[in-house]
Protein backbone atom coordinates (compact mmCIF):
# COMPACT_ATOMS: atom_id res chain seq x y z
CA UNK A 1 0.00 0.00 0.00
CA UNK A 2 1.30 3.61 -1.12
CA UNK A 3 1.78 5.84 1.92
CA UNK A 4 -0.32 8.57 1.68
CA UNK A 5 0.71 12.35 3.09
CA UNK A 6 0.29 16.03 2.14
CA UNK A 7 2.57 18.86 2.64
CA UNK A 8 1.28 22.64 2.34
CA UNK A 9 3.72 25.53 1.68
CA UNK A 10 2.40 29.03 0.60
CA UNK A 11 5.45 31.31 -0.61
CA UNK A 12 5.77 34.97 -2.40
CA UNK A 13 7.78 36.34 -4.69
CA UNK A 14 8.48 39.92 -5.43
CA UNK A 15 10.02 41.57 -7.97
CA UNK A 16 10.17 45.80 -9.38
CA UNK A 17 10.66 45.91 -13.03
CA UNK A 18 11.41 48.45 -15.19
CA UNK A 19 8.43 48.07 -17.60
CA UNK A 20 4.65 49.29 -17.39
CA UNK A 21 2.12 47.01 -15.96
CA UNK A 22 0.71 46.19 -19.40
CA UNK A 23 4.17 45.27 -20.74
CA UNK A 24 4.38 42.70 -17.31
CA UNK A 25 0.79 41.50 -18.09
CA UNK A 26 1.52 40.37 -21.55
CA UNK A 27 4.14 38.34 -20.74
CA UNK A 28 1.52 36.17 -19.32
CA UNK A 29 -1.27 36.77 -21.40
CA UNK A 30 -0.10 36.73 -24.82
CA UNK A 31 0.83 32.54 -25.87
CA UNK A 32 3.65 33.53 -27.89
CA UNK A 33 4.64 35.66 -25.23
CA UNK A 34 5.11 33.09 -22.94
CA UNK A 35 6.30 30.16 -24.79
CA UNK A 36 9.62 32.48 -25.23
CA UNK A 37 10.22 32.21 -21.29
CA UNK A 38 7.68 29.39 -20.06
CA UNK A 39 9.86 26.62 -20.85
CA UNK A 40 12.98 24.53 -20.15
CA UNK A 41 16.13 24.69 -21.87
CA UNK A 42 15.87 23.49 -25.41
CA UNK A 43 18.78 21.38 -24.58
CA UNK A 44 17.75 20.05 -21.66
CA UNK A 45 13.84 19.19 -22.70
CA UNK A 46 11.70 18.37 -25.61
CA UNK A 47 8.14 19.87 -25.96
CA UNK A 48 5.15 17.57 -26.16
CA UNK A 49 2.27 20.00 -25.67
CA UNK A 50 1.97 23.31 -25.69
CA UNK A 51 -1.55 25.49 -25.30
CA UNK A 52 -2.53 28.60 -23.80
CA UNK A 53 -6.25 29.47 -23.64
CA UNK A 54 -6.06 33.08 -21.19
CA UNK A 55 -9.10 33.80 -20.34
CA UNK A 56 -11.50 33.28 -16.97
CA UNK A 57 -12.29 29.38 -17.18
CA UNK A 58 -9.55 29.14 -19.84
CA UNK A 59 -6.62 26.62 -19.83
CA UNK A 60 -2.93 26.06 -20.14
CA UNK A 61 -1.28 23.18 -20.29
CA UNK A 62 2.96 22.69 -20.81
CA UNK A 63 3.73 18.56 -21.53
CA UNK A 64 7.42 17.96 -21.89
CA UNK A 65 10.10 15.16 -21.53
CA UNK A 66 13.28 16.29 -19.92
CA UNK A 67 16.73 14.24 -21.10
CA UNK A 68 16.27 11.80 -18.09
CA UNK A 69 12.83 10.46 -19.80
CA UNK A 70 10.77 11.86 -16.79
CA UNK A 71 7.66 13.60 -18.34
CA UNK A 72 6.58 16.99 -16.71
CA UNK A 73 2.92 18.24 -17.20
CA UNK A 74 1.71 21.46 -15.83
CA UNK A 75 -2.18 21.76 -16.39
CA UNK A 76 -3.78 25.07 -15.46
CA UNK A 77 -7.07 26.90 -15.37
CA UNK A 78 -7.60 30.95 -15.14
CA UNK A 79 -9.86 31.59 -12.28
CA UNK A 80 -9.59 35.40 -12.33
CA UNK A 81 -8.10 38.05 -14.62
CA UNK A 82 -7.83 41.83 -14.15
CA UNK A 83 -5.95 43.13 -17.13
CA UNK A 84 -2.51 44.31 -16.46
CA UNK A 85 -3.50 44.03 -12.58
CA UNK A 86 -4.11 40.30 -11.47
CA UNK A 87 -4.24 36.86 -12.56
CA UNK A 88 -5.28 34.04 -10.07
CA UNK A 89 -4.45 30.63 -11.70
CA UNK A 90 -5.01 26.97 -9.89
CA UNK A 91 -2.73 24.26 -11.04
CA UNK A 92 -1.41 20.15 -11.14
CA UNK A 93 1.60 19.44 -11.71
CA UNK A 94 2.89 15.95 -12.96
CA UNK A 95 5.60 13.63 -13.37
CA UNK A 96 5.43 10.87 -15.28
CA UNK A 97 1.51 11.11 -14.92
CA UNK A 98 2.06 10.89 -10.72
CA UNK A 99 0.52 14.36 -9.47
CA UNK A 100 3.15 16.23 -7.72
CA UNK A 101 1.22 18.99 -6.34
CA UNK A 102 -2.08 21.40 -6.42
CA UNK A 103 -1.59 24.99 -5.74
CA UNK A 104 -3.38 28.41 -6.23
CA UNK A 105 -1.55 31.26 -7.40
CA UNK A 106 -2.20 34.74 -7.67
CA UNK A 107 0.27 37.49 -9.53
CA UNK A 108 -0.75 40.88 -8.61
CA UNK A 109 0.62 43.83 -11.36
CA UNK A 110 1.10 47.21 -9.26
CA UNK A 111 2.31 50.21 -10.59
CA UNK A 112 5.82 51.57 -9.39
CA UNK A 113 6.83 55.06 -10.75
CA UNK A 114 7.38 54.09 -14.46
CA UNK A 115 7.63 50.47 -14.20
CA UNK A 116 5.71 47.40 -12.19
CA UNK A 117 5.68 45.77 -8.54
CA UNK A 118 5.31 41.83 -9.24
CA UNK A 119 3.73 40.04 -6.45
CA UNK A 120 3.51 36.25 -7.14
CA UNK A 121 1.81 34.31 -4.00
CA UNK A 122 1.15 30.58 -3.93
CA UNK A 123 -0.68 28.33 -1.72
CA UNK A 124 0.71 25.03 -2.64
CA UNK A 125 -0.02 21.06 -1.70
CA UNK A 126 2.54 18.73 -1.60
CA UNK A 127 1.27 15.47 -2.39
CA UNK A 128 2.71 11.92 -1.01
CA UNK A 129 5.90 12.62 0.03
CA UNK A 130 7.15 14.75 -2.56
CA UNK A 131 11.04 15.69 -1.48
CA UNK A 132 11.60 18.89 -1.14
CA UNK A 133 8.90 21.68 -1.28
CA UNK A 134 11.64 24.19 -1.50
CA UNK A 135 12.37 23.12 -5.35
CA UNK A 136 8.76 24.44 -6.52
CA UNK A 137 9.59 28.44 -4.85
CA UNK A 138 13.06 27.91 -6.75
CA UNK A 139 11.71 26.50 -9.91
CA UNK A 140 9.77 29.22 -9.94
CA UNK A 141 11.87 32.09 -8.61
CA UNK A 142 13.76 31.11 -11.77
CA UNK A 143 10.80 31.20 -14.34
CA UNK A 144 9.55 34.44 -12.58
CA UNK A 145 13.15 35.56 -14.10
CA UNK A 146 13.27 34.55 -17.14
CA UNK A 147 9.94 35.85 -17.64
CA UNK A 148 11.60 39.62 -16.48
CA UNK A 149 14.28 38.80 -19.13
CA UNK A 150 11.48 38.54 -22.06
CA UNK A 151 9.85 41.23 -20.88
CA UNK A 152 13.42 43.61 -20.64
CA UNK A 153 14.04 42.40 -24.22
CA UNK A 154 10.85 43.23 -25.40
CA UNK A 155 11.02 46.86 -24.06
CA UNK A 156 14.24 47.75 -25.77
CA UNK A 157 12.80 47.04 -29.08
CA UNK A 158 9.73 49.48 -28.48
Amino acid sequence: MTERSSHHDTFIIERDIDAPPNLVFFAWANADAKAQWFTAPADKWELIERHLDFREGGTERLKGRWQSGTVSDFTCEYRDIVPDQRIVYSYDMHHNDKRLSCSLATIEFTPNGQGTHLKLTEQVVHFDGYPTPEDRKTGTEKLIDMALAFIISQKAEV
